[in-house]
């Protein structure tokens, strides 16, 4: 069961889709406004919205693009545009997956679920995470490096956690301070600067000599092994 939210002008469609999802166990809310959703998705933190792109004040690609300055909520775009320029135009924009109306209820739930999957990253049940010689297990907060224990404070191990569940893939500063310091409105990145600091000490490296923690000049981080 997922916790969903649906902004989507047509009352006919925001109608028919919550009850589809409804009864296939999601928890489904809506609004049909652009500015009304943006607000109620960054108060209410859903596990994915669902998006229309016509709506009556704000095209939805620029809502998207506002969401994604302030959240990494996945995102599904749902709209009755089919060409190219539309697709791709709202994928660069953020969009974790792009659905053309009309479509089946079954294959909207189908591609629900296969969003959620990417984007929990690893089952904490399948043990620790590693990468290169480093291991971070989630269910013990423990950190082990080469086979020795690496103290961590809370906020440096959640940090951490974060990244390996995102192992191999750039994350922004943006998204980490939305996520791991849940300040969705934006912050300082010189707090995730420091923070990566500290763990980059402990990890025994630099900034200047990377083996794990890489920055990606004007992107992000990665976490990666040495040979990623």
């Amino acid at each position: 069961m997922a916790s969903l939210f649906v902004i989507e002008d047509d009352d006919r469609i925001r109608g028919a889709v919550i009850r589809a999802l409804r009864d296939r166990g999601h928890v489904v809310e809506s609004t049909g406004t652009a500015l009304a959703g943006l607000q109620q998705v960054l108060d209410r933190r859903p596990d994915l919205v669902l998006l229309d792109l016509g709506l009556p004040d704000l095209d939805g690609v620029e809502l998207l693009r506002m969401l994604r300055a302030v959240s990494a909520v996945p995102v599904i775009v749902t709209t009755a545009r089919d060409e190219d320029a539309s697709v791709v135009g709202a994928l660069d924009a953020g969009a974790d997956d792009y659905v053309v109306k009309p479509f089946q209820a079954g294959q909207l739930d189908a591609r629900i679920r296969a969003v959620l999957r990417r984007a929990t990253g690893p089952d904490v049940d399948a043990g620790p995470v590693v990468v290169g010689d480093l291991s971070v297990d989630v269910r013990t907060h423990r950190v082990t490096l080469a086979g020795a224990e690496v103290p961590l404070s809370p906020k440096e191990f959640e940090l951490l956690a974060y990244l390996a569940a995102r192992a191999g893939t750039v994350v922004s500063k943006r998204e980490l301070l939305a996520e791991v310091w849940q300040l969705p409105y934006g912050g300082s990145d010189k707090t995730v600067d420091v923070h990566l600091s500290w763990l980059r000490r402990k990890l025994g490296e630099s900034a200047d000599s990377p083996r794990l923690l890489h920055t990606v000049r004007g992107v992000g981080v990665r976490l990666a092994g040495p040979a990623a």
